[in-house]
């Protein structure tokens, strides 16, 4: 018989390993419960343990347990054995760190709040096929912002309607038109007659302007038709694809980073259902561990907020973007996207908070403007050739009309 008890996974000593994944926690303990008794059960809880004494041979037992290795506060630093985890598979691991342990009573709140990703689990996973490189490499943007923007209403457009929007976009200077997170196949807008006609209209745009231009369809859907989605962008001669990367499942995500290597195509991660993880700030897991998490299964783009410039609840978006394009075990860089609420009024703002390194999305701001969305267009792109030449929005204004009618309707301020 072996009596596992939970103090065997504290040790306020050790030192984690170069190879161990190592998570921080902020753990709130229940009531009857001694933050080290906690900790300890969450190590046990996401490892190898149990509460009640097992009749198990340990000459047949591999020591997988995790150890609650540092308490400071309410943070807690658990390390665990990289043998614990499948290679490659991110829903095994989640599993574990982010799994039961959410709802144990021996806490009463818990959050995953950030990973150090070790090179053996790293090495499981692709990584972003392009990353930051898709602004040179599938866009012309150069040292400049990368330019989004989704039709509005985000959903009830025809596909007609939807195109004009598109193409009057891509003319003012915007680079990639994006679909919604909650559009995909309706009888309003059909999958493929949306791609077909908008990257018709592509087409003509880039033989006009001389710019290249893309389109982020959204393939979002179950498993095995966003496969086929994914195909079809291909045929039809897009270059990157939309995945709703939270509601479809990481497994799903994984599938379609290795299909989308098969096409050359790029992965736009949109985050939709990521508050229901990240929101409250004492429980669930973090958004900054949800990138790190779409960096490994190779995402190009993903949203991450506008650093309280928006519309949106964020993070600390400039720290979650510092992670996701810096060095992680030779993982290409992911290139961090700013949306929700933008408008030409705040781009001097939001870059000089996120530097220029970043897709800047704009909907209403964009197609809200007086003079509709050919003008909005182009007054976004005025602030971010602003901006990028050190000016100011109001100076420049002066001989760019699109801007000045833009930042007479919104000024500087953030939407609510």
């Amino acid at each position: 018989m072996t009596g596992i008890e939970y103090d065997d996974f504290l040790d306020l000593e050790y030192e984690p390993a170069e190879t161990e994944l190592v998570c921080e926690f902020a753990i709130e303990p229940a009531a009857d419960m001694t933050m080290e008794a906690a900790a300890s059960r969450v190590a046990s809880e996401s490892s190898n343990g149990t509460w009640a004494a097992l009749h198990v041979d340990e000459n047949e037992l591999t020591d997988l347990g995790a150890v609650a290795c540092d308490i400071d506060g309410s943070d807690v630093t658990v390390a665990y054995p990289v043998e614990l985890f499948e290679a490659g598979s991110m829903p095994q691991i989640l599993s574990c760190i982010a799994g039961n342990i959410l709802g144990m009573k021996a806490v009463d709140s818990i959050r995953l709040e950030n990973c150090r990703w070790p090179k053996p689990i790293v090495d499981g996973f692709p990584g972003p096929q392009f990353g930051t490189s898709v602004a040179r490499e599938k866009l012309d943007a150069g040292d400049r912002p990368v330019l989004a923007t989704v039709p509005k209403p985000k959903v009830g457009l025809s596909t007609d309607a939807h195109v004009g929007i598109g193409e009057a976009a891509w003319r003012g200077g915007i680079d990639l038109l994006k679909d919604d997170e909650n559009l995909t196949d309706q009888g309003f807008n059909p999958f493929v007659d949306r791609l077909a006609e908008s990257l018709s209209a592509r087409d003509r745009v880039q033989e006009d302007t001389g710019e290249r231009k893309d389109y982020l369809v959204n393939v979002t859907a179950e498993t095995a038709e966003m496969l086929e989605r994914v195909d079809l962008v291909a045929e039809h001669g897009g270059g990157f694809v939309m995945v709703d990367v939270i509601t479809c499942g990481w497994a799903a995500v994984q599938s379609v980073r290795e299909r989308c290597e098969d096409h050359g195509l790029a992965i736009h991660a949109h985050r939709a259902m990521h508050a229901a993880f990240d929101r409250v700030d004492s429980h669930g897991v973090s958004m900054r561990v949800i990138a790190q998490i779409a960096r490994l299964c190779g995402v190009d783009h993903i949203h991450t907020g506008t650093a309280g410039l928006g519309k949106l609840e964020n993070e600390d978006t400039p720290g979650i973007n510092a992670w996701l394009t810096g060095p992680c075990h030779g993982l290409n860089p992911v290139l961090p996207v700013a949306s929700g609420g933008l408008h030409p009024g705040v781009v001097d703002q939001l870059l000089d908070t996120l530097g220029t390194d970043i897709v800047v999305q704009a909907g209403g701001g964009v197609h809200g403007h007086p003079d509709g969305t050919l003008a909005g267009a182009k007054a976004l792109r005025q602030s971010v050739d602003a901006s990028m030449a050190d000016e100011r929005l109001t100076e420049y204004a002066d001989d760019h009309p699109e801007l000045a009618r833009a930042l007479e309707k919104w000024g500087s301020e953030t939407p609510r």
